[in-house]
């Protein structure tokens, strides 16, 4: 039999690949400097990419195939450098793929964040931007100290990025402060929690901000920290906090959001494969990357 299946199947990590006119762009981002807790982020992109040979392109409860092709533009050679001399690098990478319909950075810590954005907002000094995220975490922290994990979103607000035009989602009980949540309201940012998630389901508050956003900016940009997601369903994040959302959830509204047409950027950040219990780190983020590539694929 020349087809036999009896030793592999088609993965994903067979759509992979230099491929000039892919409609979808991957870049590896493993910064891991000025992370407020020490690990290993810088990791990340390696682990994500060794485990997609595991994921089959066939979604047995949609009965569709992955088929399009994913144009693999290597890491950002990021070893010992801060976030504020990854910035240029990083932004210059996604800016290189911005042509395409969606843009894939797999980090590193969240201060990716900042120089993915501002790849979407090049020409219009973010006035077209609109950003998402979810997130334990609202990065709100003062930048008086320097770049950190901890602050792309108030250095985003300090670049000029308009309140309104940010949608923070999944925030955690307990992991924030006050003053954080005080700048956020005061910023005009829309705030919804672990429970609004759990309450009203994760995707629907997504679509909803997804739709808020749209009415407002020309694309979006997607912040997955992937500490958002319950801790006893996702070890390998140092942030990640028990009665975060559920793994289920966290898919279904990825599935959404690779589906918008507006989101023309993604990134996956905070993702330690060195606290991996088992492979549920690298699988939960190549699962993570499937439900991406499905919701796109409906575009």
């Amino acid at each position: 039999m020349t087809d036999s299946d009896a030793l592999g199947w088609r993965s994903v990590a067979d759509l992979l690949g230099r491929h000039p006119d892919a409609p979808v762009a991957l870049i590896g981002a493993g910064l891991n400097e000025r992370s407020l807790t020490p690990g290993r982020c810088d990791l990340g992109p390696k682990a994500f990419r060794a485990v997609l040979p595991r994921f089959s392109v066939y979604d047995v409860e949609t009965g569709r195939e992955l088929s399009g092709p994913v144009h693999d533009a290597g890491d950002v050679p990021l070893k010992g450098v801060s976030p504020a001399d990854a910035f240029q690098p990083v932004r210059a990478a996604v800016t290189a793929q911005i042509a395409r319909p969606l843009t894939v950075l797999i980090g590193g810590n969240n201060a990716i964040t900042r120089a993915g954005v501002h790849a979407l907002g090049l020409a219009q000094g973010l006035s077209n931007v609109g950003v998402l995220t979810l997130d334990a975490h609202f990065d709100l922290r003062d930048t008086d100290q320097g770049l950190t994990n901890g602050n792309p979103i108030q250095a985003l607000l300090e670049d000029g990025l308009s309140g309104d035009r940010i949608s923070q989602i999944g925030l955690a009980p307990f992991a924030n402060t006050r003053r954080a949540h005080d700048k956020a309201k005061a910023a005009g940012i829309s705030v919804r929690t672990a429970r609004d998630c759990r309450e009203q389901g994760l995707a629907a508050v997504v679509s909803a901000e997804l739709e808020r956003l749209s009415a407002l900016v020309e694309v979006i940009y997607v912040d997955f920290d992937i500490d958002v997601i319950d801790r006893s369903q996702w070890p390998a994040s140092p942030g990640a906090r028990p009665g975060g959302v559920s793994v289920d959830a966290f898919f279904e509204a990825t599935r959404v959001i690779g589906a918008h047409p507006k989101v023309k950027a993604v990134d996956l950040t905070e993702y330690d494969p060195s606290l991996e219990i088992g492979d549920l780190g690298s699988l939960t983020a190549g699962r993570w990357f499937c439900e991406l590539l499905a919701g796109f694929e409906t575009r």
